[in-house]
């Protein structure tokens, strides 16, 4: 499987965006804040709370970065008008990291305190290890501001996380631990599948000690099996939009709590390409998704 994974991933490039589009439609809301909107209420109803995130990152423009503010306060209040189980998840890159830090800080900073007025939370998404100083730097300054309504990502992949863990231990954070999909040289990472999970789970381990809050975001089996074994409160399982649904079934059904990741956004193709080409194994489960869906389709013709 992991071979045609990684060839479907090979020649996803080269498809024509409406075929990409027709494969990413059921992991992808829409392009409009109203699709969001209709996708979590959707998934409330179906016992699940979600995470809304506005595609776009690497902005090149400050005015650029000052949209994708704008946007999320959109977002936030349209959670607040219809009374959603939702909060949002924001890219520092998106915020103008790679523009200066001040002008990240200062969007970034300004979203969550909008937030906090909403009563709702902002999740700070961890990206490639070129950012991760400046991450964690940006959530220790906020949380050094009194504003506890924000969250952390860590990534199992990298060497570094246990670490983190530990330097952010003071803080008692809310955390969402991921393997993480960005492709890293050996030495900042682990790239042994067997490593990566192993290397999760102790991360999980240290989470649970020392965190206020765990979000286990994870499509793997094994892994749900783990968290459910080392977790026994304060957290909750994560997954993205339509991947692995008849697992997250039975999350909910065992009495879990889940939470779906909702992205949308008018660059859903580039989303599209990072998220298949950066984790192989996704893109099999959409391929396979498809397949199964087209054949049952033709099915019943």
């Amino acid at each position: 499987m992991a071979l045609l994974d990684r060839t479907i991933v090979r020649f996803l490039p080269a498809m024509p965006r409406q075929v990409v589009r027709r494969i990413a439609d059921r992991y992808i809301a829409g392009e409009e804040l109203e699709d969001a909107v209709a996708a979590v209420t959707w998934l409330n109803a179906d016992g699940r709370s979600a995470t809304i995130d506005v595609l776009g990152e690497e902005v090149e423009r400050p005015f650029e970065a000052r949209e994708i503010v704008e946007a999320y306060d959109r977002a936030l209040g349209a959670i607040e008008e219809h009374e959603l189980d939702a909060n949002v998840s924001i890219k520092p890159t998106a915020f103008g990291l790679k523009l200066g830090y001040k002008l990240c800080r200062r969007n970034v900073e300004t979203l969550v305190r909008a937030a906090a007025e909403r009563d709702n939370f902002v999740r700070i998404d961890m990206e490639d290890s070129s950012t991760t100083d400046d991450t964690l730097r940006l959530y220790r300054e906020l949380r050094g501001a009194g504003l506890d309504n924000v969250g952390i990502v860590l990534q199992a992949r990298l060497r570094r996380t246990l670490d983190d863990i530990a330097a952010l231990a003071d803080l008692r954070p809310n955390v969402r631990i991921c393997k993480g999909i960005y492709v890293e040289r050996w030495r900042i990472a682990h790239t042994d599948f067997d490593e990566i999970r192993g290397s999760f789970v102790r991360c999980l381990e240290a989470l649970c000690e020392t965190a206020s809050f765990v979000g286990i975001a994870t499509h793997d089996e094994f892994l749900v099996a783990e968290g459910r074994r080392i977790a026994t409160e304060r957290y909750e399982f994560q997954m993205l939009l339509g991947v692995r649904e008849s697992l997250g079934d039975e999350l909910v059904r065992a009495g879990e709590r889940l939470r779906i990741y909702v992205p949308f956004g008018r660059r859903w193709y580039e989303y599209s390409l990072r998220r298949l080409q950066e984790n192989p194994r996704i893109a099999g489960y959409v391929a396979a998704d498809t397949v199964g869906r087209m054949l049952g389709r033709n099915g019943s013709r």
